[in-house]
């Protein structure tokens, strides 16, 4: 027998300064291999066509519907219903700038972080267009790999203590990106000038071990292992034995 599935949503919309944030109730019969994503869209079109939310590609991939579900941050479109219980709590993602009711601009808060810590390859070199492509061991190149496997959803911030509490904390997010950047040989930066970016409690440092960005990223990225990367290249450059 089908459930009936009942969602609590939170509702604001900044736009309405004079209206204020409240939670709302649907009901809804559960269908088999029913995702958020599913559940949200029949919301919208059956009970709550104001109700809004972010999706794109429905796989994964975008990154754009993460959402607190439960107190956890979760991708909506690869969340099955089913693995929930019949009560459900949706509220937007912390963190970030509210956009309106599960709806956030992840999007600024991400251009912001890639800014801060120069996120593109450093060189001085002049690209040549007839060149043979770079080569590198398929060992070095599955580890970038591993890095840019980030969707950039905001998973890892929102479950993070330190990005809950300050401002100006790099995050999960901003370290594996870093850490992608240490590895990769077309980049040219030292320790020395990583250091300089991420070497301060508003980064490598500011991590308080909670573990939270590694068991909320939807893609299984690697985060503890980069931080703990990041942070023996910043350790071994103060000791004078990495030099790159």
């Amino acid at each position: 027998m089908a459930r009936t599935l009942t969602f609590k949503i939170f509702r604001y919309n900044p736009g309405e300064p004079g209206v204020k944030p409240r939670m709302d109730e649907f009901r809804l019969t559960e269908i088999p291999m029913m995702t958020l994503f599913v559940a949200l869209n029949k919301i919208r079109e059956e009970q709550g066509p104001s109700l809004m939310f972010d999706f794109v590609c429905r796989a994964a991939i975008c990154g754009s519907c993460g959402m607190m579900v439960n107190g956890e941050p979760k991708l909506a479109c690869r969340t099955l219903t089913q693995d929930l219980p019949e009560a459900v709590t949706l509220m937007p993602l912390p963190v970030f700038k509210m956009v309106g009711d599960l709806a956030v601009d992840t999007g600024t808060w991400f251009r912001m972080m890639n800014e801060r810590i120069g996120g593109w390859i450093h060189t001085d070199k002049m690209f040549d267009l007839q060149a043979e492509e770079a080569r590198m061991p398929n060992k070095l190149a599955i580890k970038i790999y591993d890095a840019d496997r980030c969707i950039e959803c905001g998973c890892c911030i929102a479950g993070c203590a330190t990005a809950n509490i300050r401002e100006d904390f790099l995050g999960a997010a901003g370290l594996n990106r870093v850490a992608r950047f240490m590895v990769d040989p077309r980049d040219d930066r030292s320790t020395a000038q990583y250091f300089e970016v991420v070497g301060t409690d508003e980064g490598a440092f500011g991590c308080v071990g909670l573990m939270a960005c590694h068991d909320n990223c939807p893609q299984q990225v690697p985060l503890l292992d980069q931080l703990a990367f990041v942070r023996r290249k910043l350790a071994f450059a103060g000791l004078g034995f990495d030099k790159k």
